[in-house]
């Protein structure tokens, strides 16, 4: 307990932790007041930062009915799912076709809590502790070779994980070794922190102010490069309209961020493995 807040056995709430200030920030309920500082420490200096993480759930929305409802996926992958919110992968997905299967996948011990309890009547989906650093693990995970068949197309989704990855623990390599583990006709959908750098100057000052607070209080943050982001596709093919601001990728008027400068702080894409 800290103050008047019970946490689950195991969990430390005395750091502030990404998992629960993304959750803050995008509305939910399941942070705690360390969580509550970093995230008001941070919207100092990206007062848009709320927008953002409501910009990455539209995002994923619009990817999710896509690959359901027009590339056929039947299979998603999920890693670094973060705390279950209002639009789940698999509940999406389901507003498709019921059967879809779907494995989240984090190494947060109080996603996993939350998860299993939100999941406790669903057949169809699953969610297991394993790190992104360690992919040959997620892999051969018995949980995911029970509900994803790697000879059929995979939906992968790295939403919002691959910048909490430091350079020197190769994210290449780990999006390698994800990617040649899809067949073809798999999905690859991407989230990243952006630093615009010439493009937009004033975001990407901006941005590395945003990447040194990060790094001060939850310990792993990086504002990649445009080339950077676009090499973690390898060679799929990216879907119209390409790589950029999530706002831009195939709209449909519900996503809050179009109008601000969060349009320049995040970037994502799909692409489609040939």
């Amino acid at each position: 307990m800290v103050g008047d807040e019970v946490a689950p056995r195991g969990i430390d709430v005395t750091r502030p932790n990404v998992a629960r200030v993304y959750d803050y920030m995008v509305g939910g309920k399941d942070h705690f007041a360390i969580d509550r500082m970093a995230a008001e420490r941070a919207l100092q200096i990206a007062p848009d930062a709320k927008e953002a993480g409501r910009a990455c759930r539209a995002f994923l929305r619009r990817v999710v009915r896509f690959l359901a409802a027009e590339a056929g996926i039947k299979q998603f992958l999920d890693i670094g799912s973060g705390l279950p919110t209002a639009t789940n992968v698999h509940q999406v997905a389901h507003d498709v076709d019921k059967t879809i299967r779907t494995v989240y996948v984090d190494h947060d011990p109080m996603v996993l809590v939350h998860g299993r309890a939100l999941l406790a009547n669903e057949s169809t989906t699953t969610v297991i502790e394993a790190d992104i650093r360690r992919p040959e693990e997620i892999l051969e995970h018995p949980e995911v070779r029970e509900r994803i068949d790697f000879t059929e197309p995979v939906g992968l989704l790295l939403f919002s994980i691959l910048h909490h990855v430091h350079d020197s623990e190769d994210p290449a390599r780990i999006a390698r070794t994800l990617r040649d583990a899809l067949p073809s006709g798999s999905y690859l959908g991407i989230i990243h922190f952006w630093n615009p750098a010439e493009e937009h100057p004033r975001i990407s000052e901006k941005a590395l102010e945003a990447e040194r607070l990060f790094n001060e209080t939850m310990g792993t943050g990086r504002w990649r490069r445009r080339e950077e982001i676009a090499a973690y596709f390898g060679d799929f093919e990216l879907v119209e309209p390409g790589l950029g601001p999530l706002a831009d990728w195939r709209p449909d008027g519900e996503d809050p961020s179009a109008q601000t400068d969060t349009r320049y702080t995040m970037i994502g894409g799909v692409g489609r493995k040939p």
